[in-house]
């Protein structure tokens, strides 16, 4: 009862935050919107400020919990590879590249706090390919001298984000699914090992 109470605040205040903005919802708009009463509001939150912290937690555990379990797959490394690099795709275009998608909305109110959200998942989205690259390459599916995958990876994936939140695709002259295909091949290419 008290987590489904805590996650129904929440979700409550995250949608709050999508439509009117963090600044002007109040904690009475919380609480009238999710029918609870102010005090059983300030049981779970101290005050806004620890109600959008936990909606920041929550969002960016939401972006990489798709990437965990094909982290956690019994996948050959190489599937796995493919199959994360794809996820990741699916995951920004879900985020992202859907009108209302709450991402691009926290977007439009206030980057510095998303800005939250995507430093959040970025760290925890490092944490999960190094586990994937590290498997991968003691199984020796994984080429050992990509040292920096992880970075490439984060640094192609900012340009993605980017492209799928500007909307660019035609200014470099590609569409998303160019874009996801040869990216994908890539990071393949870089990274498997291949048999001569």
């Amino acid at each position: 009862m008290v987590n489904k109470t805590r996650d129904k605040l929440i979700e409550v205040a995250r949608q709050l935050f999508v439509h009117k903005g963090i600044e002007n919802t109040t904690m009475n708009d919380i609480a009238n919107a999710s029918d609870k009463g102010r005090r059983t509001i300030y049981t779970y939150f101290k005050n806004k400020r620890e109600i959008y912290n936990a909606v920041v937690d929550r969002e960016s555990e939401h972006l990489v919990a798709r990437l965990r379990r094909v982290v956690e797959s019994p996948l050959p490394p190489a599937e796995k590879l493919r199959t994360y690099l794809e996820t990741r795709f699916d995951i920004v275009k879900d985020a992202v590249g859907r009108p209302g998608g709450s991402f691009k909305s926290y977007l439009t109110l206030d980057f510095r706090r998303v800005d939250r959200i995507r430093r959040q998942a970025i760290s925890k989205e490092a944490a999960l390919f190094e586990k994937l690259m590290a498997e991968g390459i003691a199984a020796g599916a994984f080429r050992s001298d990509v040292t920096t995958a992880t970075l490439v990876e984060a640094v192609i994936f900012q340009g993605v984000d980017y492209s799928y939140l500007r909307d660019n695709f035609s200014d470099i002259k590609t569409d998303p699914s160019d874009m996801r295909q040869k990216v994908v091949d890539f990071m393949m290419k870089a990274i498997v090992v291949t048999d001569v």
